[in-house]
């Protein structure tokens, strides 16, 4: 680690200490020439998950997008922010854990229905209508008919 004041490149730990709930690394240094002292910091560096959209456009995978697609589908339901935050947690857990570093928008929508059908039927419909984009009655129908029938 270089020195910040006389660019030295050998230093040694004097402290070091979990921060941010174990997701960084603190480090308090001391410069092996100049004797001074320095703050370093230590993260996990993750490889970012980029999205295919359905226009094959590509953007980086944002989890307040999801979060806020999910707040909007549980609107007025009895599902807490808690639940729908380990959610994206989750969804974005098997994101991170996959080889894939692009994934279609259609796999995050999917995965999204799933978690949503196991907490609020209400919820998964109102998600299921704009993800898979109804044009009709009888597409909206056939989504009911098929929750009902996993249901029994």
């Amino acid at each position: 680690m270089k020195c910040p004041y006389c660019t030295y490149e050998e230093s040694k730990v004097i402290d070091s200490r979990p921060t941010d709930e174990g997701e960084r690394i603190r480090r308090r240094r001391e410069c092996l020439k100049c004797g001074k002292r320095f703050t370093t910091y230590e993260i996990i560096e993750t490889v970012p998950v980029i999205v295919i959209k359905k226009d094959k456009s590509r953007q980086p995978f944002d989890r307040n997008k999801l979060l806020g697609g999910l707040i909007r589908a549980c609107g007025k339901r009895p599902v807490s922010l808690e639940v729908l935050e380990n959610m994206v947690d989750e969804i974005e857990g098997i994101l991170q854990n996959s080889m894939d570093r692009e994934v279609s928008s259609s796999v995050i929508g999917s995965l999204a229905l799933e978690k949503l059908k196991e907490t609020d039927e209400v919820a998964y419909v109102r998600f299921a209508s704009v993800y898979r984009d109804f044009q009709d009655i009888d597409s909206f129908m056939k989504e009911l008919e098929q929750l009902i029938e996993d249901k029994a």
